[in-house]
């Protein structure tokens, strides 16, 4: 897949590219399975929230081995669609997974993500440069109600913002403070919300301002996450490393596969 000069463009000045339907209805069905299956493992990578118990992420998809290993979301991360598309905003061809994850917004229960730069957690992880990209996938259809993602166009452009560690959700997160978020969103176009249907995927810029609110609907708001970072970009030693399933050590070059190996990985599973 390759992204045209506008789009190109429109990455460069937004921070981000909203890609409808790039998911077959056959594939999401398969990686909503692959959620059915792995969302009762019991892991590390697997954080829980609210009196269900129910998950809020499952982290570390894309590996062959390990309890949260799952075929279909290894080959997806490595077609031309996904993978491809990243390699061109990040202009080099060697590219790793800094982590993968499904987000679970339960119904009614599931809770807010504050305004933040993802690169404000990356860089504690001993990153150097913000050279990443995260490749979102909407696994059923995103509503303003279920609590969508925000993205807030052009913040990439600020750099790096000072962050505070907010624990107000059961995965603490470095959250950029309200009184700074008044202010530049002030000063910015609006928010554009990712919501439509599940297939629908977007690429953004690891310095991108973005957040998600609760879910107020009767459904479960399911979406797949593939952070990319540039080989060269591996981080560098740091005192009590976060785990390896949100910090990888798997720094080989991703080798790319045909776009038809989301559906061939189940057969290959089978056989």
């Amino acid at each position: 897949m390759n992204l045209t000069v506008g789009q190109k463009a429109a990455y460069e000045r937004d921070g981000f590219l909203v890609f409808p339907n790039l998911v077959s209805p056959e594939e999401v069905a398969l990686l909503r399975s692959e959620v059915v299956r792995l969302r009762d493992v019991d892991a590390p990578g697997v954080v829980r929230e609210g009196s269900s118990g129910a998950p809020k992420s499952m982290f570390r998809l894309h590996e062959d081995n390990g309890p949260g290993a799952s075929p279909v979301f290894r080959a997806l991360s490595r077609t031309p669609r996904v993978l491809g598309v990243a390699q061109q905003v990040l202009g080099e061809r060697d590219l790793y997974l800094h982590h993968s994850k499904v987000n679970v917004k339960a119904a009614i229960e599931g809770s807010v993500w504050p305004w933040h730069q993802d690169y404000g957690s990356w860089q504690l992880d001993g990153i150097q440069r913000p050279e990443l990209a995260t490749f979102a996938v909407l696994l059923d259809d995103a509503t303003e109600l279920s609590g969508c993602l925000y993205l807030l166009p052009g913040s990439h452009k600020w750099g790096r913002t000072e962050a505070y560690l907010d624990t107000s959700t059961a995965y603490r997160l470095w959250s950029v403070t309200p009184e700074d978020m008044k202010r530049r969103m002030s000063e910015s176009p609006p928010p554009v919300a990712l919501a439509g249907k599940a297939g629908t995927c977007a690429i953004f810029e690891c310095n991108l301002m973005h957040a998600s609110g609760h879910n107020l609907s009767n459904n479960d708001r399911w979406q797949a996450y593939f952070c990319f970072n540039t080989c060269k970009n591996r981080p560098v030693d740091v005192e009590n490393p976060r785990p390896d399933y949100v910090r990888s050590t798997n720094w080989a070059p991703m080798q790319p596969v045909d776009d038809s190996a989301v559906l061939d990985s189940v057969i290959t599973e089978v056989v």
